[in-house]
């Protein structure tokens, strides 16, 4: 790589991490505070917390990455601009290709790295949180691990124990269930366990509590009652599988016996389409930054921030990308737009940059532009004049 090829990619690097950076933490901040109640509800540790939010974090790269790799390019190129660095380059008579070159060897490099991140490692890190999550709810123990409080196990279902013995013996019990709309019922229990299995809490020296709707009441007393568990147990202890967390493997011959797939085919093909058109995007974005920002313009010339220009694009075409994926979801013909999407992106922006064309406005908006550059120079010249005066 050439001397000035490396400091490009440098500066381009640079301005990448530190887009990327503050964004990727704000995104995995927000994603991590949705999981907080692992730790609420199952009485997890703060270590098994940090866990999963470190599982969360890779599998937003791919998401954020295209869209810093804007912001990196667009402001290195705006910035080489600035200081007539491109103007050099130009005078110099070096091809624009030394520019080009190391911005799209490393888009393709961003490339290859999403495909292998959304098709095989992102799957992996996804199943690996549904079955930490499940693993914490499994055990129904946990759920009621702090004593003398009332933990809410599932929807009209609450449980309180006032001690917690070795041997998984528990003291003084109390379950509220109201599942049932036909009839409410209350349970007391001097001691209790839930047995080995997790699908029963077999409860003792106690008595249970029946109401109707109507208001009728009856109490029995029981020296020994099993309250059954299995389905709660079977609900949340089981890490269900949908179309995001499956690798590419599976998305290109998926079974057929298999649950989810049966329930929902029309998202497992949304979501193979999409992991096979959306490894492209860094290179259609860094196209799309090289168009708008790659060529050496005047200071005087009047046009929106590179910055503002590609990003705007950028967002565009990502939600068309979704739209059009979307509809693969309703109906398998529209396949061809989800892949026309990126790949029309590339070939049009890498037809106007081998043309060594850039992206300008048309020529009454740069008219406009240009007086109203011109009216706020004046305008400030004339605040600083009187301003001088004044003093």
């Amino acid at each position: 790589m050439k001397l000035l090829e490396a400091y490009i990619l440098r500066r381009v690097w640079t301005m990448f991490l530190t887009a990327l950076l503050p964004v990727l933490a704000i995104i995995w901040t927000t994603q991590v505070l949705n999981r907080i109640n692992l730790v609420t509800d199952s009485g997890q540790s703060i270590g098994s917390f940090m866990k999963l939010a470190s599982l969360i974090l890779p599998t937003l790269l791919p998401t954020v990455m295209p869209f810093a790799l804007v912001i990196g390019i667009t402001q290195t190129l705006t910035m080489m601009n600035n200081d007539s660095e491109l103007a050099v380059i130009d005078a110099a008579g070096a091809s624009r290709g030394i520019v080009y070159r190391p911005l799209i060897s490393f888009a393709v490099l961003l490339c290859i790295f999403s495909f292998v991140m959304t098709s095989f490692v992102e799957p992996r890190l996804r199943v690996s949180v549904r079955e930490m999550i499940a693993a914490a709810y499994a055990d129904l123990l946990s759920t009621v691990i702090e004593e003398k409080t009332f933990r809410r196990l599932d929807d009209g279902l609450y449980v309180q124990i006032s001690q917690r013995l070795s041997g998984r013996i528990l003291k003084g019990l109390f379950v509220a269930d109201s599942r049932d709309p036909a009839y409410d019922m209350i349970y007391y229990a001097r001691e209790g366990a839930v047995d080995e299995t997790g699908k029963a809490l077999i409860m003792r020296d106690g008595e249970v509590e029946r109401k109707t709707p109507d208001g009728n009441v009856s109490i029995v007393r029981f020296d020994s009652y099993s309250f059954d568990l299995s389905e709660l147990s079977q609900s949340r202890g089981e890490a269900r599988l949908h179309a995001g967390d499956r690798d590419l493997s599976f998305l290109l011959s998926p079974d057929p016996n298999d649950k989810d797939y049966v329930k929902r085919p029309q998202e497992y093909r949304a979501e193979l389409h999409k992991r096979l058109s959306g490894w492209l995007y860094p290179l259609a974005f860094a196209l799309i930054s090289l168009v708008v920002a790659g060529d050496a313009r005047s200071h005087r010339e009047a046009r929106l921030h590179p910055m503002v220009s590609a990003l705007t694009l950028a967002i565009g075409l990502f939600w068309l990308s979704n739209y059009t994926v979307n509809l693969v979801e309703s109906s398998a013909t529209f396949i061809p737009f989800v892949y026309a999407v990126p790949l029309g992106t590339i070939v049009i922006s890498g037809s106007i940059l081998a043309r060594g064309r850039g992206l300008r406005l048309p020529g009454a908006l740069e008219r406009l532009f240009g007086r109203m550059a011109q009216s706020l120079r004046q305008g400030m010249s004339r605040v600083g004049g009187s301003g001088g005066g004044a003093s």
